[in-house]
């Protein structure tokens, strides 16, 4: 009786509170009208102010269209009013041309030299087909060919309006893929600079031992394109890319690369997905629209891929009482999502599982982020998902052979409400180990321990997590390497490889036993973290316990990389490299 007098007067108090304060007071009234009974804590308040935002919708006008219950996108909470204008990943055509250097008309050619190139005879043979024009820009802007060198100047009278020297640097023989990416991200800003449609590009010197030039050219495509994107969908006028075709110019008839650059093309595109999806406000990217994502990407490519959303009731079901623990405390549901990848045609030899943090915004919870914990940035949480469902789209345009891949989104927020799990709560997840909370904001591996579960029980070969997982992986990496955890040598070694054709960097971290002193309690099987001392490693350790040890596992902490500080923008770091190690399992025929 009094649990239903309580549920009534709830009911009364938050009807009057949304009469006469509108829906940003109804929250805080839910929280303060929580009834003491585990069962009625949070159902009520959750259902009750969905049905008054739905009710208030009509009064505030393109509220409605956000918090239509009918779209599987809606959610509970909307704020400002915010919707991202249609901003189609851009189409560029990408092509190996058999055109001679002087031959090519557009509207900007760009030549790629090693630092001291320009006494090579290579550099020779092009400056004489382009009538010494290259030998008068070096001199005029005294280019050596340095990493990072850049010069274009107009000129009358050719086939194309621009012409400019990049410089590669000094040739390694180590992975050429990040620098020469560089040299096309420079490219593409000397092409936004001057609005070009059109690009051409002519690696010089490309006789020299070590440089494979398919490699480069492809690393150098790949920086233009991406470099060449700009994410305007949040401005109020938004712009559209200038940038139509890129030609790779002095290959001669190149089949092999011109199959090579049509799926960078595509792994490009989930780059940049990934880049939106890091991009978007908590406010605009919710959990449900995180799981639209997926849904949609399964949608494309209906031939390969299968989506299932499960709810926060099918979550209980599975026992995901530490991912659940997380969720508890927003209004805005989460959704557990499972995209399945199936080739087109052949037999399966290779199941692999990627797990993405899906954490849409980390407030901290009740050990919330203060002051110079980037609170501001924490719809960035969710860069691990973000790096699965982008390499889930480039995979889904590429279709590999033989291969078998499920990508896995534990996606909720972590809030603050008297719903909400808090300091000292014990968890269980669907292991069925313990897990005492002592700190609310070490919420992401709270997250991936019941999606680690899932994937073991999919009984596939291989399972790797990404995460912004850890501050202490930044203070150890900085703000470009992600931190590789893995107690497998093998794929360990896969990964690395990976990541080096991709141009991306990983650096395989200590997994110190010993450490799990610090993750011991006295009531439960663990805590969820163990301090500061090794921080990127104990949380490595508390995801080991819900991995089975039979199924080779490694988990990369992507905190750094994710986020690109100078450019307040997302990176898309990863993609590149799950698509690489993916490829890699697949089978030819």
């Amino acid at each position: 009786m009094a649990a239903t007098l309580c549920a009534w007067g709830r009911a009364y108090v938050l009807a009057r509170v949304s009469a006469r304060l509108g829906a940003d007071a109804v929250l805080g009234a839910a929280s303060h009208c929580l009834c003491a009974s585990a069962s009625n804590r949070r159902p009520l308040p959750r259902l009750r102010y969905a049905a008054m935002t739905r009710d208030m919708s009509t009064k505030v006008g393109n509220a409605r269209t956000v918090l239509d219950s009918s779209s599987p996108a809606a959610d509970l909470a909307t704020v400002g009013l915010t919707k991202a204008s249609e901003q189609p990943i851009p189409e560029l055509e990408v092509r190996v041309s058999e055109l001679d250097v002087s031959q090519w008309k557009g509207d900007l050619l760009a030549i790629a030299v090693f630092e001291g190139g320009m006494s090579d005879e290579a550099f020779g043979i092009l400056d004489k087909d382009l009538n010494g024009l290259l030998a008068d820009v070096a001199a005029e802007e005294d280019f050596t060919g340095k990493s990072g060198q850049a010069s274009f100047v107009r000129i009358p009278g050719q086939g194309f309006k621009r012409i400019g020297l990049v410089g590669l640097g000094k040739l390694e023989k180590s992975s050429l893929a990040r620098p020469w990416k560089g040299v096309g991200e420079s490219i593409a800003a000397a092409a936004k600079t001057a609005q070009a449609s059109s690009v051409g590009i002519v690696l010089s010197a490309l006789d020299q031992e070590g440089v494979d030039s398919n490699a480069g050219a492809s690393a150098i495509t790949s920086g233009v394109i991406l470099g060449s994107f700009e994410d305007t969908r949040f401005k109020s006028e938004p712009k559209a890319p200038k940038l139509k075709r890129v030609e790779i110019l002095g290959l001669g008839s190149a089949p092999e690369l011109e199959k090579k650059l049509q799926n960078l093309v595509k792994v490009c595109t989930g780059v940049i997905s990934a880049r939106q999806l890091v991009n978007a406000p908590a406010n605009v990217l919710t959990p449900s629209a995180l799981a639209e994502e997926a849904v949609s990407i399964a949608s494309s490519h209906s031939d390969v891929f299968t989506a299932k959303i499960l709810d926060e009731a099918e979550c209980k079901e599975l026992k995901m009482g530490s991912y659940l623990g997380v969720a508890a405390a927003s209004v805005n549901p989460p959704k557990f999502i499972h995209l399945q990848y199936k080739p087109p045609s052949g037999d399966v030899k290779t199941k692999l599982a990627i797990i993405g943090k899906g954490l849409t915004f980390d407030s901290g919870g009740y050990n919330l982020k203060i002051q110079g914990s980037s609170i501001e940035l924490m719809k960035f949480d969710m860069g691990g998902a973000a790096a699965a469902l982008g390499a889930a789209k480039a995979l889904g345009a590429i279709q590999p052979l033989g291969v078998e891949v499920h990508f896995i989104v534990a996606a909720c927020e972590n809030m603050i409400s008297g719903a909400g799990m808090r300091p000292g709560d014990i968890l269980t997840a669907s292991n069925g180990k313990t897990i005492e909370v002592n700190n609310t904001d070490a919420e992401g591996r709270l997250t991936l321990a019941d999606a680690l579960v899932y994937a073991c029980n999919l009984k596939v070969d291989k399972i790797v997590d990404l995460a912004t997982l850890t501050g202490a992986c930044i203070i150890a990496l900085g703000n470009e390497i992600g931190g590789m955890f893995t107690p497998s040598d093998e794929l360990a070694e896969e990964l690395s490889q990976a990541s080096s054709a991709a141009g991306e960097k990983l650096w395989r971290m200590p997994m110190e036993e010993n450490y799990w002193e610090m993750m011991k309690s006295g009531i439960a099987d663990m805590v969820n973290t163990g301090g500061r001392p090794g921080g990127s490693i104990t949380a490595s350790l508390f995801l080991k316990q819900f991995v089975d040890e039979k199924i080779p596992w490694a988990h990369l902490d992507i905190a750094g990389p994710v986020w690109n500080e100078k450019k307040k923008m997302a990176t898309g770091f990863a993609v590149g490299t799950l698509v690489e190690w993916v490829s890699k399992h697949a089978s030819s025929s």
